[in-house]
C-alpha cells in the first residue's frame, strides 16, 4: 500500500514529467545555485568533526556518528533519496567558516553556535538543537543532589569546569558563592568528580545527557540549566536557493515528513522523548 509520502513522490513525478523540456531546464539552470552544482555531482560534501560525542565521533568499528552526522544525512537523504551519499569532511572548529568561504565544503554541520558575528560571514540555517549549560553530580553519596541544594550551600559547594577566562562568570551566574575549580579539559573536570575532588560538574547540557545515556545511574543530572544558545548548519551567503532547500530539509524533519528520523536521533543521543508535532494547523505560524 502506497502511503501519503510515496503517492505525493508520485504526484510530483507526474508534473515533472508534464513539463515541456525547455520549462525543466530553465528550472534546474536558474541562478547556479550549490543545489545543482551538488546534484551533478552526485554527493554532497559536509565539513564536521569527529571528537565531540554526542555530535560527532567514531564508534567502537570506526564509523562516523552522531547528531550532527544525522542531520548530514538528512539533507543528502533529500537531495538524493539516499542518505549515504555524503562525503565527511574532517575539520577543527576553527576551519568551519574557512572551509565554507574558499568552497572546499557544501555545508558546514558541526555543532555551530549562531552569532551575530558568524552570521556576517556565513548563512545560518534553521537551528536543529538548543544548546544550554547544566550541573551534574554523582548519583551515589553526593553531598547535594539538585540544583536548590547546590545554590542553599552557598560557597560550600565546589564546582569545576574546563579552563575559560570566562568559566567563572558563566557558573556564578547560576551558583553566585560557590568555589569555582578549572580543569585542562571536560574530561579532566570529569575525572576530578568520579573522584570527588568537585561536588558537581559543569559542562554543555547535551554532553551531560551523552554521559547519562552511556553511564546510565552513574550520574544526576540537577535540573537547571542556563546561557541558552541554538546549534544551526551554516552555508557560504549569496545562495538563496541552496540555503532555502537545507532550510527545507530540516523544517520538514523538526515537524514534517522526516520527524520520525529526528525523533530517534534525539532519543539515541540526548534520552529526550520529542512529541509528534500537533496535526491541523501549522504550529510554526500559530
Amino acid at each position: 500500500m502506497l502511503g501519503a509520502g510515496a503517492l505525493g513522490s508520485l504526484a510530483a513525478g507526474a508534473a515533472g514529467l508534464l513539463l515541456p523540456a525547455s520549462a525543466k531546464a530553465q528550472t534546474m539552470d536558474t541562478g547556479k545555485s550549490k543545489l545543482h552544482e551538488v546534484l551533478d555531482r552526485g554527493h554532497l560534501i559536509v565539513g564536521t568533526g569527529s571528537t565531540n560525542p554526542p555530535w560527532h565521533f567514531e564508534d567502537e568499528s570506526g564509523k562516523l556518528v552522531g547528531m550532527d552526522i544525522d542531520m548530514a544525512r538528512l539533507i543528502a537523504k533529500g537531495l538524493f533519496d539516499d542518505a549515504e551519499k555524503v562525503e565527511f569532511v574532517l575539520q577543527g572548529s576553527d576551519a568551519r567558516i574557512p572551509s565554507l568561504v574558499t568552497d572546499k565544503v557544501d555545508v558546514v554541520v558541526q555543532w555551530m553556535t549562531v552569532t551575530p558575528g558568524r552570521a556576517q560571514q556565513v548563512e545560518f540555517t534553521l537551528p536543529y538543537y538548543r544548546e544550554g549549560i547544566s550541573l551534574m553530580v554523582m548519583a551515589d553519596g553526593a553531598k547535594y543532589k539538585t540544583f536548590d541544594e547546590l545554590k542553599a550551600a552557598g560557597s560550600a559547594v565546589s564546582v569545576g569546569g574546563m579552563q575559560n577566562v570566562f568559566i567563572e562568570d558563566w557558573i556564578h551566574m547560576a551558583l553566585p558563592e560557590a568555589k569555582v575549580e578549572q580543569f585542562e579539559s571536560p574530561d579532566a573536570s570529569l575525572q576530578a568528580l568520579n573522584a570527588r575532588r568537585i561536588d558537581a560538574y559543569e559542562g554543555d547540557q547535551s554532553n551531560i545527557r551523552w554521559l547519562m545515556q552511556t553511564t546510565p545511574g552513574r550520574y544526576i543530572d540537577t535540573g537547571h540549566g542556563w546561557m541558552p544558545n541554538s546549534y544551526a548548519s551554516a552555508v557560504k551567503p549569496g545562495d538563496p536557493v541552496w540555503l532555502n532547500f537545507i532550510n527545507t530539509v530540516y523544517k520538514e524533519a523538526l515537524m514534517g515528513v522526516d520527524f520520525p528520523t529526528l525523533q530517534a536521533s534525539y532519543k539515541k543521543w540526548f534520552g529526550i522523548d520529542v512529541a509528534m508535532p500537533k496535526i491541523g494547523y501549522p504550529q510554526e505560524f500559530a
